[in-house]
């Protein structure tokens, strides 16, 4: 009986040894043996492992990529076009050795907050050295390489690996938007007054050339109508010469009729002429006789 009393208590001082000395490292996951502080093993591979119990500890750091949004920065380009930009940063933690020796006990939000500051640092020195409109356009891409490139060096004194780095936004100050959609508007008017003047120019070109043509035309069928009106009155001229020369007496007596015609019209027409007068010569009875 005295013997199984002691026996019980060393067997399970044995399991607690035995299991505390076994840890399990995920394949989401890498691990650190600590014996004092002080690092003693790396375990990078996932499976079952053993520490020493009471005296050995084991940390464990995430080995997936890691995402960090970076709070939004104001950065000045070199048009002096402040803009604010909001970005992230992918990374991956693959030297957990230097990554502890890095960051002490802080593990990953004391290495963000040093990500943060390499981050931000070559945002505003890459950012700055081109103008607002080359962030803006599709040059972004190799400046986001730049910036990923610039902080992958740093950040590997850190036991970090910056896979990319983003731009999400980039918006202007809330306090430069009413004077940047002034300028915005005043460029559009003057855009839309250069436009209007060319339309006017070339409707006042378009108009003078119409005006032309209306003369030239109106010129041509006035002389063409003019040429015709005379061919027509030489033509007239000759028929009644021709008639003049074959019959004067019938000529003198048609061209009576026809001025007895145009000046007796209407029904109250008055003329007062002496009796004795030539205009009357067809009216009398002997020259009607002959």
């Amino acid at each position: 009986m005295k013997r199984s009393a002691y026996l019980l208590p060393i067997a399970a001082v044995v399991v607690i040894g035995v299991l505390s000395s076994i840890f399990v490292v995920d394949e989401r996951q890498k691990a650190l043996v600590l014996q004092f502080g002080q690092i003693v093993s790396v375990k990078e591979e996932p499976g079952l492992s053993f520490k020493l119990p009471l005296i050995q500890e084991v940390v464990y750091y995430d080995d997936r990529i890691l995402s960090r949004d970076i709070d939004p920065l104001e950065v000045t380009p070199s048009d002096d076009r402040r803009l604010v930009v909001d970005a992230f940063a992918r990374y991956r933690i693959v030297n957990v050795e230097q990554f502890r020796q890095a960051v002490g006990t802080g593990g990953i939000p004391a290495a963000e907050q040093r990500l943060d500051t390499i981050l931000r640092s070559e945002l505003r020195e890459v950012l700055g050295s081109v103008s607002s409109n080359d962030i803006l356009s599709e040059d972004r891409a190799a400046l986001m390489l730049r910036i990923a490139t610039a902080s992958r060096n740093e950040a590997r004194a850190l036991g970090i690996e910056i896979i990319d780095v983003r731009l999400k936004r980039t918006d202007l100050p809330p306090q430069n938007l009413d004077a940047t959609f002034a300028r915005m508007r005043a460029e559009r008017e003057r855009e839309a007054a250069d436009e209007i003047a060319r339309g006017e120019e070339a409707a006042q070109r378009i108009r003078a050339q119409a005006d032309r043509t209306v003369i030239e035309l109106t010129s041509d069928a006035a002389r063409d109508a003019e040429i015709a009106r005379g061919e027509a009155d030489a033509r007239r001229n000759a028929i009644f010469a021709d008639a003049f020369s074959r019959d004067p007496e019938f000529f003198e007596f048609y061209r009576s009729l026809t001025a007895y015609t145009r000046a007796l019209q209407g029904s109250n027409s008055t003329l007062v002429l002496s009796p004795d007068s030539e205009f009357f010569d067809y009216l009398k009875t002997d020259r009607l006789d002959r």
